[in-house]
C-alpha cells in the first residue's frame, strides 16, 4: 500500500492547500476547536489545539486512517501476528501490562502464563532483596543496586526510575552503560563491593558494552572475594542461559526475555526488573496498569480522539506536508529528564527507516529528528532558535500539575507558569516594528499535564508513545521493530579492535591513519 497515493491523502493535501498559511490563533474562532483538540484521559489533559491543523483537517486524517487499514494494523499487532517481517516476530510488549488473563497467541502458543511465571519470579526475587533476606558475600544485606545494560536495556528503566523518585525506596540505584572508562571508574568510587548487587541486562548475554562492564567487574569480585561471589551479587536478564552460568550466575537469578519483545519497548519485562527494585513491586504493576488503559483505548477508541493516532497524525502533517524534520520534547519536571534520551531511541530507532514493509525504496521523509531538554533550563539554551530562528519545530510539553512532595510550592507555580507562557508565545508571537524583536509566533506545541506523577500516570504516558511511534509507522509503511542500522557499526568496531593490536584489515585512508594515531 503507497500511503501518500491514496484517495484520502490526496484529499487531506488538497485541504492543507487551503489552510498551509493561516493563523493557528485564527482556529479557535472555530466553537468546537478547544473541544475537538484537547483530551482528559487517565489523570492526563492532552492539549493538541495549538497546531495548525483545524476541526474540518481532522475528519480527511481520520479518512487516511481508516484507508490505511490503520485499525487493522493495531488489531494484527496486539493479536500476536508477526508483524516484525523482516525478523518474523510477533511485538508483544502489551501482553506485558495485561491485567487479564485473555490468551495471546503467538504462533500457537498462549504466552500469557510464561508471563505471569516471570512476573512471580521478580515478585519474589525484589522481595528477598527489599527485605534483606538477600545476603552478599560478606553476609549483609543489598545497600546498591547496579543495572549494567545499554539502550532499551538502561533508557527505559532509568528515566522510570528517575520519573518515580518520589516512590523510591532504602536502595541506592545506578546505571552503568557506557564502556567509556570514566563512568566504571567513579561507579566504583560509590559503591561497596560487599553490599552491591549487580543486575546484567542483555538478551544474548554478548552486548559488547554490557559485557565488557560486566567482565571488569566480575574480575574484581573473583580477585576480591573468591568466584562463589559472583552467585551472591549477580542475576541476569538473558535468553542464554549457559553462558550466564559460564559467567557465575545461578540459574534461579537468570530471567527471561522474549524474542517477541524489542530492547526499547523492554521495560515492561523482565528486563526493567531495576524498577521495582527501585520503587517495590507493587507500584511496577501499578506502572503496568497505567499502560494497559492507554492500550485498550489506542485499540478500542475511534480515530477522531484516539490520543496516539492525533499524535501520529500531527506528525505526518508537519513531516510530509509543512517539511518540518524535527520535534523537541520539553518536559517541565525534573523528574523527567531522561525522557527526551528515552523518546530519541524509542522514535528514531524505531522509525529511522528508508525501506518499505514491501521492500522498496520509501518516497517520502520518515522518522522525524527528536531532541529536548528539561525546561526551564531549555529556555536558556535553544529556545532563542524556537521562537525567532528560520526552521519551525513543533515543540511537546509535558509536566505534572502538582508536586504534593516538594516543600517549595511556589517554585512549581513558577515553573508551570514558564511553560504555559512559552506555548502562548510560540503561538502568539510578538509584533514589534524592530525587526529584531519581532517574533513571528505561529508556531505550533502540544501539552501533556499529568495531575500528578504516580506510576499509573506515567505508564498511561509512555504507552502513549509507543503507540503514537507505531502508528506513525504504519503510516509511512515502514517497520518500527527492527534496527539492522545499529548492528554494522558494532561489527565494524570489533575488526577495529583487532586492528588496535595489529592493523591487518583495509580501510579508507582517513580511518586507518585515525587507527594509526591511535595505536602510536
Amino acid at each position: 500500500m503507497k500511503a501518500f497515493e491514496t484517495d484520502s491523502w490526496k484529499n487531506l493535501k488538497k485541504h492543507f492547500e487551503t489552510i498551509k498559511n493561516n493563523r493557528m490563533l485564527s482556529n479557535f474562532d472555530h466553537p468546537e476547536h478547544l473541544k475537538t483538540f484537547t483530551f482528559d484521559f487517565n489523570g492526563i489533559y492532552f492539549d493538541f489545539s495549538k497546531h495548525r491543523w483545524d476541526v474540518e483537517m481532522l475528519k480527511y486524517f481520520v479518512d487516511f486512517a481508516e484507508e490505511m487499514q490503520t485499525r487493522q494494523a493495531i488489531e494484527a499487532m496486539f493479536t500476536g501476528q508477526l508483524i516484525n517481517k523482516t525478523e518474523q516476530r510477533a511485538v508483544l510488549h502489551t501482553a506485558l501490562r495485561q491485567l487479564d488473563d485473555k490468551p495471546v497467541q503467538v504462533n500457537g502458543k498462549n504466552i500469557i502464563p510464561e508471563i505471569r511465571k516471570a512476573e512471580e519470579r521478580i515478585k519474589s526475587f525484589t522481595g528477598k532483596v527489599l527485605s534483606g533476606q538477600w545476603k552478599g558475600i560478606s553476609g549483609n544485606p543489598v545497600t546498591d543496586v547496579v543495572n549494567i545494560g545499554i539502550g532499551g536495556s538502561d533508557l527505559g528503566p532509568k528515566m522510570v526510575v528517575k520519573a518515580l523518585s518520589d516512590y523510591r525506596n532504602h536502595l541506592n540505584i545506578h546505571f552503568l552503560s557506557n564502556i567509556d572508562p570514566f563512568e566504571l571508574d567513579r561507579l566504583l568510587d560509590k559503591i561497596d563491593l560487599e553490599t552491591t548487587l549487580f543486575v546484567i541486562v542483555s538478551k544474548s548475554f554478548s552486548t559488547q558494552e554490557t559485557l565488557t562492564n560486566a567482565r571488569k567487574i566480575q574480575g574484581i569480585y573473583i580477585k576480591q572475594f573468591g568466584k562463589n561471589a559472583i552467585a551472591k551479587h549477580f542475576v541476569t536478564v538473558s535468553t542464554q542461559i549457559d553462558k550466564a552460568q559460564d559467567f557465575g550466575i545461578a540459574p534461579e537469578n537468570i530471567f527471561p526475555m522474549w524474542d517477541w519483545v524489542g530492547g526499547r519497548y523492554s521495560l515492561w519485562s523482565s528486563a526493567g526488573i531495576t524498577i521495582p527494585l527501585a520503587i517495590g513491586f507493587d507500584n511496577f504493576q501499578k506502572l503496568k496498569a497505567g499502560a494497559y488503559a492507554l492500550d485498550k483505548h489506542f485499540r478500542n477508541e475511534d480515530f477522531h480522539q484516539n490520543l496516539p493516532a492525533l499524535a501520529a497524525f500531527l506528525t505526518i502533517l508537519y513531516n510530509n506536508l509543512y517539511g518540518f524534520e524535527t520535534e523537541a520534547y520539553i518536559p517541565y519536571a525534573d523528574k523527567l529528564q531522561y525522557l527526551p534520551d528515552f523518546l530519541q531511541q524509542l522514535i528514531m530507532e524505531s522509525n529511522g527507516k528508508s525501506v518499505t514493509l514491501s521492500n522498496e525504496p520509501v518516497a517520502w521523509q520518515t522518522g522525524n529528528i527528536v531532541w529536548g531538554n528539561t525546561g526551564t533550563n531549555a529556555q536558556h539554551s535553544f529556545f532563542q532558535l524556537l521562537h525567532q530562528g528560520t526552521k519551525i519545530v513543533p515543540v511537546n510539553f509535558i509536566a505534572e500539575k502538582q508536586n504534593k512532595n516538594t516543600r517549595f510550592k511556589e517554585n512549581h507555580k513558577m515553573l508551570l507558569a514558564n511553560m504555559v507562557a512559552q506555548a502562548e508565545a510560540l503561538m502568539m508571537g510578538d509584533v514589534n516594528k524592530t525587526p529584531y524583536k519581532h517574533f513571528e509566533g505561529n508556531r505550533p506545541s502540544t501539552i501533556i499535564l499529568l495531575d500528578e506523577m504516580t506510576p499509573e500516570s506515567l505508564g498511561t504516558l509512555l504507552a502513549y508513545y509507543e503507540h503514537k511511534t507505531f502508528t506513525e509507522a504504519w503510516f509511512w509503511q515502514i517497520n518500527a521493530f527492527d534496527q539492522f542500522g545499529v548492528e554494522l557499526g558494532k561489527r565494524l568496531a570489533n575488526r577495529i579492535l583487532e586492528d588496535f593490536k595489529q592493523l591487518t584489515y583495509p580501510h579508507d585512508s582517513s580511518t586507518t591513519a585515525l587507527i594509526k594515531r591511535i595505536i602510536d
